[in-house]
């Protein structure tokens, strides 16, 4: 009876042993936690001799078949009153063709036209599309003689390419991407030194398009084919009252080029290939 009890003792505590371990909750081990990578900055050149300001032109010539169409949206500190009158500074079927023919684009615009057409402005920023670059706040030369324009005094130069980048903050423009092209393309020594501390490329270009007051899109269109190469950079414009011929050239030009092999990148690329 003694020899009974105690396997039947043993039993019980062998089977209420089990039950406990069964009933006791096991670790959990945490989900392996998201790992977000950070955006990379943009590409840039390094800074020139003396550390001026480097100034990109074009791409690699043997990198591929790339082009990059660059588009100007320009509009002057004191052009406002124009654009109150019904002057049109922008170009809502140009960006609607480059949209249609999916065309990787950089957009230099200016503060004030951001300040203008905020709206535009932040719908270019958020698409993926487009980069949006600095084409200083009020189109004003950063040199003596430049068709034309007033000019910006050396030291204000780099206050007019920062209140730009703030106006593009305040129309919601999230990475506005440390690039800018100088108003007119005129720049010297004094103006790459006055940018320096700002940290940007300056991108000009080796394709004039010949957009700019022109009326006859195909003489446009010819000049753009004939000059495109690898690693090429186009100028054109984003301004219906400057430009009224580019939409047309760029529904012509772009399929021409995809049919000869060049692919549509924006500047970055060429700067980061």
């Amino acid at each position: 009876m003694i020899t009974l009890v105690r396997r039947v003792t043993a039993a019980c505590v062998l089977s209420a042993a089990l039950a406990a371990c069964a009933a006791t909750p096991q670790p959990v081990r945490p989900a392996p936690s998201a790992t977000t990578t950070a955006p990379s900055a943009p590409p840039t050149l390094a800074p020139g001799p003396g550390g001026l300001t480097p100034v990109f032109k074009n791409g690699s010539r043997t990198h591929g078949r790339t082009v990059a169409l660059t588009f100007d949206a320009d509009m002057t500190a004191d052009q406002g009153a124009r654009a109150a009158a019904g002057e049109h500074f922008d170009n809502p079927g140009l960006i609607a063709a480059l949209r249609a023919l999916k065309v990787p684009t950089t957009v230099f615009m200016t503060g004030r036209w951001a300040e203008q057409y905020p709206e535009q402005a932040r719908s270019l920023g958020r698409d993926p599309l487009f980069e949006v670059a600095n084409h200083s706040y009020s189109h004003y030369a950063f040199t003596g003689d430049c068709y034309g324009l007033p000019t910006v005094s050396g030291d204000r130069m780099r206050a007019d390419v920062e209140r730009a980048y703030a106006a593009f903050r305040r129309a919601g423009v999230p990475d506005a991407r440390p690039y800018f092209r100088f108003p007119g393309g005129c720049y010297d020594r004094r103006a790459l030194k006055a940018l320096t501390p700002v940290g940007v490329t300056a991108v000009q270009w080796d394709v004039v398009s010949g957009d700019a007051f022109a009326t006859d899109a195909e003489a446009v269109t010819r000049q753009v084919l004939e000059g495109v190469r690898p690693g090429s950079v186009v100028v054109m414009h984003c301004t219906r009252s400057a430009a009224p011929t580019t939409e047309r050239v760029v529904r012509t030009v772009v399929p021409q080029l995809r049919e000869r092999g060049f692919r549509f990148v924006k500047v970055s690329e060429l700067i980061g290939s």
